[in-house]
């Protein structure tokens, strides 16, 4: 349980930073900020369960190598936002929030890597259990959304290469934790 808070959080920090600079940017009235939240939530819990579907079904095929891939791919995903982090630029155009199909785009371009991740998650933990998983990853990811709608509409900005930096960091460990825990039990 403690380990998916902990993916949770990870998973949430692209949304967190992208409904801070969402509000920075454009004004959003409390309607606009939940369906914001909301349609992140969906998106990031989602993605990941489509991809526990997949990475059961293939669980059976690939059981001897399922640690290293699940081990694989949080690195991979981890790797890429700490590659990320470096490459922030701020050079980003407003974005018009009234239009549904934009906030949509945001939340698939914020969940893609959540669902590389629900492929490892599918590999190593049954549908049900991933089915919580996703669950909690919605759960924080409409927290986190709100968190940013409302620090944007502050002007707080969200130190975004420190959080990706975090985010990547708990993504390899994660990975790590895993491949170990299969090697060494």
């Amino acid at each position: 349980m403690f380990q998916d808070f902990l993916l949770a959080l990870a998973l949430s920090v692209d949304s967190l930073v992208v409904s801070t600079t969402c509000a920075l940017k454009t004004h959003m009235g409390l309607r606009r900020s939940f369906l914001l939240a909301t349609t992140f939530a969906l998106f990031q819990g989602g993605f990941p369960l489509l991809g526990a579907l997949l990475g059961d079904a293939c669980s059976q095929i690939i059981e001897s190598a399922d640690h290293w891939i699940a081990f694989g791919l949080l690195l991979l995903v981890g790797g890429k936002m700490l590659w990320d982090a470096f490459r922030i630029s701020d050079n980003a155009k407003p974005l018009d929030l009234s239009r549904y199909w934009v906030i949509c785009t945001l939340a698939v371009a914020t969940s893609i890597d959540a669902f590389v991740v629900g492929i490892g998650l599918g590999l190593q933990q049954s549908v049900v259990e991933s089915l919580l998983t996703a669950v909690i990853i919605m759960l924080i990811t409409f927290v986190a959304s709100i968190t940013g709608v409302m620090l944007g509409g502050r002007k707080i900005p969200i130190p975004e290469k420190t959080a990706t930096i975090l985010a990547g960091l708990v993504l390899i460990g994660l990975g790590t934790h895993t491949l170990l825990t299969h090697l060494v039990g």
